[in-house]
Formats: C-alpha cells, structure tokens, sequence
C-alpha cells in the first residue's frame, strides 16, 4: 500500500513507473513533461538515460557469452584484453570479470576516469595508478567504481570483435524485443522522437535534446572534436558508448529486463539465459560486514553480478527501500537529475521500473539512504 506520508514529486519532476509481475503489466503511470519546448508529457514509453540500472544491462551480456563459452568469470582478463591489467600495489593479483561486475576489482573512480573520448585508450587510464585503490588488493573489499564497466565492455569487445553497442544490440537487446540502446546509437526513429529530456536547475536542456534525431555524436569526441568511429577497434576503449549508465529504455521495456529476473532467465517462456546464470547474478558476491567496503553511506551494502541486493540488516546499512525488510533484487541509477530502479521481489513474483528525471543535484532525502521521490515511486509496488 502507498505510504501517504510521502509527497508525491514537485512540478517539474517528470517520472514514469510500471508495475508488473512474470506475466505483463498490473499498473503503470506516468507525470510531467518529456519536452518543455513542445510540451509534451510523458508516457511509459518514453526512452530515458536510466544510469547504472545499464550495469544489469551489460551483466546479461556477459552472462549470454560464458554461456557460450567465450568469457570466464574467474579468468584473468589480462588474456583477453591483450594486456596485463593489474593494480600496482598488487601486481600478482590477476583481476577477474567475477571482480569487475560486482565492484570487487579494486578499480576506482577519480573524477570522471570512465569517460574516455574516441582516440584514447583504456589501457592509458589503467596505467595510472589513481585508477587503483593501494590499500586493498582485488577481490577482497568492495568499492562502487563506473570505471569497471568500460573495462568489462573493452574485454567483451575483444573477445568478440564487436563494436559495443552493436554488440549488446545483438547479445541482448534485439533478442528481448527492446527498442533501447546505448548513447542512442542504434534505437529506432521513433524511440529518437520519444526521447526524454534532461533539464539542468534553471531549464535549460542538460541531455537528450534530441528534436527528433539521433545525436552529431553518440561518444565523446576526440581531443581535436571529430567523431570518426570507423577507424575504431574494438577492445581499445569499452567506455564510449557508456556501459556505466548510457542505456536509453522505456519503462515498458525495462519491464521485460525485470520479467526475465523474475522467470528465471526465460523471455516469452524461451530460454534466453540459464536459471543459474541468473542464479550466480542475483547471489550476493559482497555483503557488507562493517569493515569489507564502502557503503556510500548505507546505499550499498550487498551486490551480486550486475546487481544490488536489498536490504542488509545491521549498522551502516540504510538501503531498505520497501521496507519491512522486504528482498528485492536489481538496480538503481542516479546522473544527470535522474533518480531510477528497477528492482524484483522474486518470491512475491513482482516487480517495478521507475524514474523520476529534473530532480535537481541535491534531493529531498528519505528515511532510508534512498531519495524522497525513489522512496515515492517505490510505493507504488505496494505489498
């Protein structure tokens, strides 16, 4: 049931949310405007830059390639990188796929490392050693780190020879029937047209001012501004098309992502992954015991391949987004102005995907390490 002591989102806050258990959509609805300047309001079916809910995303991808034998979760991927990956201070300690999805790499964030325009390479950024946490070796401490993904992609690009994006087009995408994709590169026309934008404080445009179209650019040009990606080779630079949080996706089709946590890796009742590829997902790899990791207070306190787990009982701990203690499995997203989950309650078989875009830089904060409007929309699953 909706609390009612939590107040719905303040004008300008767009959002949409849908509620679905393992066969469709039980409920959904939506607020606010998709574009200020036509005045259009959005839908379910909007596309939105959902952030880190992408990680999920990008963690189906490389569940589908151990499946097929190309990828090892506990391989050094040095191999596949074609070069050796390792923190300085622990030079013997290979790192593993295991590690990077679940943030236990040793890999960290240093301002913006994870953004790498075209004509740079990842391996120039994991030569330094600001890229690594000294203090701890990999595998051994958890620390929430966007820059493990473009590594994960640079190493499913090589493996495969694939662009990124066209890549988890074919790997995911296409074969779940979304109409999604990374930095917009290769969604429809129409989901181009549906595109949500993002506002900064006083109005004007932050992301996505799409006007119909795809963007000049879909990465982060190079240092002297072109953007020619036919010279690109794949598994030089995983973080262009923004595995971190770049997914462009719907509410109805982020359902699908949901469905599939909840049916046990099936679409459309096809096997599209194995139950225990879902399984080894949705297990924790980290559960926080007070000294193994950084919690961002108490948002993170267990996490599996790709995913949060909620919630974790103890001190330090604050993330019981539906309260009571109630398990759910998924992820959250937070950039731009965009506050985002998707997010299962696998033994209930229900689930919610929701967003909340022009949020401002600092929110209301709620009872829990979550926002006010997370906590809102959150209500909407009910019991």
């Amino acid at each position: 049931m909706e609390t009612p002591m939590i107040p719905a989102p303040p004008p300008g806050v767009s959002h949409a949310w849908v509620v679905f258990d393992r066969g469709g959509i039980r409920s959904s609805g939506a607020g606010g405007e998709a574009d200020r300047a036509t005045g259009r309001a959005v839908t379910v079916e909007d596309p939105v830059r959902i952030a880190s809910i992408s990680k999920l995303v990008v963690a189906l991808g490389v569940m589908r390639l151990v499946e097929q034998g190309r990828l090892d979760l506990d391989e050094d991927v040095s191999g596949k990188l074609g070069w050796r990956l390792r923190n300085p201070a622990f030079p013997d300690r290979p790192v593993t796929l295991r590690m990077l999805l679940s943030h236990r790499s040793s890999i960290q964030d240093q301002g913006d490392n994870y953004v790498i325009p075209l004509g740079q390479t990842i391996e120039a950024m994991l030569a330094d050693p600001k890229s690594f946490d000294a203090n701890h070796q990999p595998g051994t401490y958890f620390r929430y780190s966007n820059l493990n993904y473009p590594v994960i992609a640079s190493v499913m690009e090589r493996t495969t020879g694939e662009r990124f994006d066209r890549l988890i087009e074919r790997l995911v995408l296409d074969p779940l029937g979304l109409d999604a994709c990374f930095n917009w590169s290769t969604c429809s026309e129409s989901a181009l047209g549906k595109a949500v934008v993002l506002y900064e404080e006083d109005g004007t445009p932050l992301r996505d001012d799409l006007k119909g179209e795809g963007p000049d650019c879909p990465v982060v040009p190079a240092a002297d501004g072109s953007c020619d990606l036919s010279g690109y080779v794949p598994g030089t630079n995983g973080a262009l098309f923004s595995p971190q949080g770049g997914l462009r996706i719907s509410m109805t089709d982020l359902t699908i992502v949901g469905q599939l946590l909840l049916n046990k890796g099936r679409h459309r009742d096809r096997p599209f992954l194995s139950e225990a590829s879902i399984d080894a997902m949705t297990r924790p790899e980290w559960r926080f015991d007070g000294a193994n990791g950084t919690t961002d207070d108490g948002f993170y306190c267990s996490y599996g391949l790709g995913v949060q787990l909620l919630p974790v009982a103890g001190d330090g701990c604050r993330h019981d987004l539906f309260g009571g203690g109630r398990k759910m499995v998924g992820h959250a997203g937070d950039a731009y102005r965009v506050r985002s989950g998707l997010w299962v309650d696998r033994n209930r078989g229900v689930g919610i995907a929701y967003f909340a875009a022009n949020n401002g830089k600092d929110p209301p904060r709620g009872r829990t390490a979550y926002r006010v409007v997370e906590e809102w929309l959150a209500g909407k699953l009910g019991n």
